[in-house]
């Protein structure tokens, strides 16, 4: 048997070792230290700091406001409103949206003056970081059909009644804003069918059609805007909103695009990404399933599509944003890169009432445009950079918020 002598570690070998191990350390590469996780921070302000807040016609978001005060109203006083009660709860809001009512139609002098009265101005930022990414989202429009008809071969699907949707931040804290899907099997809950296999027939035969389109490129944006109006052979219109979504994460392909050295990041847009879709009619499919979520959709009734928070939007005054961070409900003053006119800056007072796939971060907007040629012409373009002020009621006490 082989002796198993222990190796001599005497000074000699102690500066071999030493050496070597400097001679690595020299070479290997440093690490570059981690960003810290993304926080909402909120950093006290005054009206007089917010450039434009004398020139926005602010009534105009009155309107958007109320829907909000309405759905606050549903809920019970002692409830938190945004992420670890940082607004503040329903008891807060209960005043300045008692007194919203009073407010003249289109009295933008009045308005302003109940804002500076019942609000206090707050700066966002991410770990103190002000300035982040602004887009744009619109109410899309499509021709279809009530009937399958080769001339509109593109199902739109209801929501599946075996689709399990789970908000996550009902299980823990940590994951307020996060959610999945799934369907149950065996008791377990396993992920749905990604958009590849939808398109392709997965869920054909089931009697989840909802309506038939022309366009799959139509169709595939209608999901990323998550609503949208179709108009029917025969002259009617049905409008149409989200149902529901396949818990798959969203992927941008204005990415893939720009990877695959078909667009520059700068060229980027929804409309240079459709452009190319119909330029590639054989890699199109492809590209669009390297997204693999799918939505399902529902009709519509009422005054406009709903957001997240349960309530209509208003053009040009409802912003999505990342719930995991903001609340909703809370009025946002928007400073940004102008869209369509580089030499402007966006200034308006917008409410937080929606979310979105590719919503992620505490300085994260996307705008409401509404529907019709400008409403998409906006929407499409929109990669502003900028910042936001939240307007809080006096009440709360923004310690708690984490700024």
């Amino acid at each position: 048997m082989r002796s198993l002598r222990r190796p001599r570690t005497g000074f000699g070998a102690t500066v071999l070792l030493g050496a070597v191990a400097l001679l690595f350390s020299a070479c290997a590469p440093r690490e570059e230290p981690k960003p810290p996780p993304d926080a909402l921070t909120l950093a006290p302000l005054s009206f007089a700091d917010l450039p434009g807040w004398t020139a926005d016609p602010v009534a105009q978001a009155v309107p958007a406001l109320a829907r909000s005060c309405a759905r606050f109203k549903t809920l019970p006083a002692d409830r938190t409103v945004g992420p670890g009660g940082m607004a503040g709860r329903i008891a807060d809001w209960q005043s300045p949206c008692a007194r919203l009512a009073d407010l003249p139609p289109g009295d933008d002098a009045a308005a302003r003056s109940f804002f500076e009265t019942h609000f206090s101005p707050y700066a966002a930022g991410n770990n103190g970081t002000r300035e982040g990414l602004f887009t744009g989202y619109y109410e899309a429009e499509l021709e279809g059909s009530r009937r399958p008809d080769p001339a509109y071969p593109v199902p739109l699907y209801r929501r599946p009644p075996d689709l399990v949707m789970v908000d996550l931040g009902e299980f823990a804290e940590r994951w307020k804003g996060e959610r999945t899907a799934g369907r149950v099997v065996d008791g377990r809950l396993k992920p749905y069918e990604d958009r590849a296999a939808i398109v392709g027939g997965a869920l054909a035969g089931k009697g989840l059609e909802l309506l038939w389109v022309k366009d799959p490129i139509a169709a595939f944006f209608l999901q990323i805007q998550g609503s949208g109006r179709v108009r029917l052979a025969g002259g009617s219109e049905m409008r149409v909103g989200y149902a529901g979504q396949n818990g798959h994460k969203y992927v941008a392909i204005g990415k893939e695009l720009i990877d695959r050295g078909a667009l520059k990041r700068e060229e980027v847009s929804l409309q240079t990404i459709r452009a190319w879709l119909l330029a590639n009619p054989d890699q199109a499919a492809a590209v669009m399933n390297v997204n693999p979520s799918y939505v399902f959709f529902q009709p519509l009734t009422g005054d406009g599509p709903n957001g997240a928070q349960g309530v209509a939007l208003t053009p040009g005054r409802s912003l999505a944003v990342d719930s995991k961070f903001m609340p909703y409900g809370v009025p946002v003053w928007l400073d940004a890169e102008d869209p369509l006119d580089g030499r402007q800056r966006l200034r308006r007072l917008l409410v937080a009432q929606d979310t979105g796939g590719a919503i992620r971060g505490p300085v994260r907007g996307d705008v409401f445009w509404g529907h019709g040629p400008q409403a998409e012409q906006a929407a499409g373009v929109m990669k502003s950079r900028g910042s936001y002020v939240l307007l809080l009621p006096k009440s709360v006490k923004v310690a708690a918020a984490g700024g």
